[in-house]
């Protein structure tokens, strides 16, 4: 089974819109209104909506099998959220192989949104 070590993946960038934001707060069943409404989210000390976890969680995994190939199998993922991805940024993915682990960044204009180790298995 191949396991690379040291290998550094492609970056890639998503172009974080409102529709990204909305309909995958939607699609993770998530109707807390600061993921739709930026009325509210302004009210609640925030810029603009932003992702929610669920929709990280989920990026981070799409780059890590878009990467390693649709074969893949996650076994885990232990992420953290740093600064939050708001309407209108750019979310850039940045990761290294480690073997079955490949370790993830996530990063905006304003820092680091996500971070963290996805195991997997091929």
């Amino acid at each position: 089974m191949w396991r690379p070590i040291g290998v550094d993946l492609p970056s890639w960038e998503l172009a974080v819109t409102p529709t990204v934001i909305i309909s995958s707060a939607l699609a993770t069943r998530d109707f807390q209104d600061v993921h739709h409404d930026r009325d509210a989210a302004v009210r609640r000390g925030s810029r603009d909506i932003f992702l929610n976890i669920l929709a990280t969680t989920g990026f981070v995994q799409r780059y890590v099998t878009d990467w390693a190939g649709p074969q893949t199998v996650l076994r885990g993922i232990e992420i953290r959220l740093g600064t939050p991805c708001y309407a209108y940024d750019t979310l850039t993915f940045s990761g290294q192989a480690r073997g079955d682990e490949v370790t993830v960044a996530g990063r905006t204009a304003a820092g680091e949104h996500v971070a963290g180790i996805v195991r997997v298995a091929s």
